[in-house]
């Protein structure tokens, strides 16, 4: 048996860091929408009794490291189907260490692919919980569409669809961020006014002035990477309505209301940085193709 599942990247439109909890997670309070930048997982078993992975993404480990070597694992603990033999293949266009969850969305990937292979007919509310065992992101990336998330980011509350024309993602070559260094810069932030409520009322009214301008990343705000602010500057140089860091980075998101202006920057950038993307929000999270 083969299936294939389409895995989207995230963007974070807000990103606030709460306290610190007693298990060392954080408590976050974010808006994520998933959008058109895809990972393309293939399940297919087999009679080895293992769980094997490929990628062709240099640097990504095909072990048991691999997050979906861990949805697998769940997967098959949680159905009590037996693991006769599973390969994983991932073909990989969202960048590794960059904020866009791509590990995330291919461990999302391989519950939702395996429910299908297996016709376990888990319900959404059962793969969410099963991928909060796997990963903090993982329930969005099979929910998708623009979510309000708290607690450690898997509570998730469906929101009014971000509308713009166009993305541009575009990841510093030179940047990779450690999320552990991340949090501590974060923690020693003064407190500041909740942009994730604004953004809420923002997306409400759908006022695209409104949402553009109430971007906020506190990872942004704490890490002040060089090359983030440069690639901002190019997109806003290129008539982006709103740029922003993803996640903890260190990919950059711009947004546009004119597909043309979104091509031109696209363009100014890919030339200096290879890892340059143009896609449109979408409304669903990992799907089975």
């Amino acid at each position: 048996m083969k299936t294939t599942v389409k895995a989207p990247a995230k963007i974070n439109l807000t990103l606030e860091v709460l306290s610190k909890r007693p298990d060392g997670y954080h408590e976050i309070s974010t808006i994520m929408q998933a959008v058109s930048l895809y990972d393309t997982v293939t399940l297919s078993s087999n009679d080895s009794g293992e769980i094997t992975i490929s990628c062709n993404y240099e640097g990504v480990p095909c072990d048991e490291k691999n997050i979906c070597y861990k949805a697998a694992e769940r997967y098959f603990e949680y159905t009590k189907q037996e693991n006769k033999g599973l390969h994983i293949d991932i073909d990989k266009q969202i960048p590794t260490q960059a904020g866009l969850a791509g590990g995330s969305s291919d461990g999302a990937a391989v519950i939702m692919g395996l429910n299908a292979m297996f016709g376990t007919m888990l319900k959404p509310a059962e793969m969410y919980a099963l991928g909060e065992r796997v990963g903090a992101d993982v329930p969005f990336c099979i929910a998708g569409g623009t979510k309000l998330c708290t607690g450690i980011g898997t509570t998730m509350k469906k929101l009014p669809s971000f509308n713009c024309s166009d993305i541009v993602i575009c990841k510093p070559q030179t940047v990779s961020v450690s999320t552990a260094e991340a949090y501590q810069k974060v923690d020693a932030l003064n407190p500041h006014p909740s942009y994730t409520d604004e953004m809420i009322k923002a997306l409400y009214s759908r006022d695209m002035f409104l949402i553009s301008s109430t971007f906020f990343n506190d990872f942004e705000l704490a890490l002040q990477i060089p090359e983030v602010n440069e690639i901002k500057s190019i997109m806003l140089k290129n008539k982006a309505r709103g740029a922003g860091m993803s996640g903890s980075g260190s990919a950059v998101y711009a947004v546009f209301t004119s597909s043309r202006k979104a091509k031109q920057c696209y363009e100014a950038l890919k030339e200096q940085y290879p890892e340059t993307f143009l896609c449109k929000p979408i409304k669903v999270g990992c799907a089975v193709e």
